[in-house]
């Protein structure tokens, strides 16, 4: 079985960001930027169904600036086999970076795709849904827990009521959440080890997709800051100022 997974550069979670002064977006000149986090978990899980021999190879794929280099190679020092970067200075929404993965699951042809459910930078949770609408692939999104046998694969997943776990053949997209594993810590071994590993890097063009944004941002800015809290004497005065301030009841 092969697998492929999708990551993302994105400005590191313990980063505070910074709006632009135009409003055009935010500040990442300086900003440590690492893989996303739902990513990694990603990454982990592929290598961890290849350790337990029911996969034979993990690719993984990102796409953006040249510098998804570095994130590629954190992922092939995890354990992944090999790289694909499809380099463009464009910024990417969810759909053309489905459209992406879609020309090149028609190449590699997985019988499974990994993805983070979410990016942290932009929080979209859309491109594993429409790769695999792109695809008529079965999907299972927020996956804890994935089980694979048989040609199928069990996934519980988590949704409002709880927990759900359902059956889908392969090939399939799954989608991860934070609960699913806690990704290893990556030694300095494997880190040189992943300098060896193939890193192929192409253009959107070479897949034949058009990845020019379709949504167009028109200004960021940051949330208004919270106000500090009052002391209230009674009931009666706050639930005065729950109707009457805060338009709550």
């Amino acid at each position: 079985m092969k697998i492929l997974v999708a990551v993302k550069r994105v400005v590191d979670y313990n980063v505070k960001v910074r709006v632009k002064s135009d409003q055009s977006g935010v500040d990442i000149a300086n900003v440590k930027m690492s893989m996303n986090p739902f990513d990694e978990i990603a990454v982990e899980e592929a290598v961890r169904l290849k350790e337990a021999g029911l996969a034979s190879e993990v690719i993984v794929v990102s796409a953006g600036l040249p510098q998804c280099q570095e994130t590629l190679r954190t992922a092939l020092a995890i354990g992944a086999d090999r790289a694909i970067l499809v380099e463009t200075e464009l910024d990417l929404q969810p759909l053309a970076v489905a459209k992406i993965l879609q020309a090149l699951c028609i190449k590699e042809a997985p019988q499974m795709v990994i993805l983070g459910k979410q990016a942290i930078d932009d929080d979209s949770n859309q491109t594993g849904q429409m790769l695999a609408a792109l695809l008529d692939f079965p999907q299972a999104t927020f996956a804890s827990k994935v089980t694979v046998a048989d040609g199928k694969a069990n996934v519980t997943r988590e949704v409002d009521g709880g927990l759900e776990t359902i059956s889908i053949t392969l090939p399939a997209i799954i989608t991860t959440d934070l609960r699913l594993n806690e990704p290893r810590y990556v030694t300095l071994p494997n880190i040189m080890k992943a300098k060896k590993k193939t890193l192929e890097i192409i253009k959107p063009a070479d897949l034949g997709v058009d990845v020019n944004p379709r949504l167009k941002i028109l200004k960021v800015e940051e949330p208004p800051k919270r106000t500090a809290g009052v002391m209230v004497a009674d009931v009666a005065a706050l639930v005065d100022k729950l109707k009457n301030e805060a338009k709550v009841i």
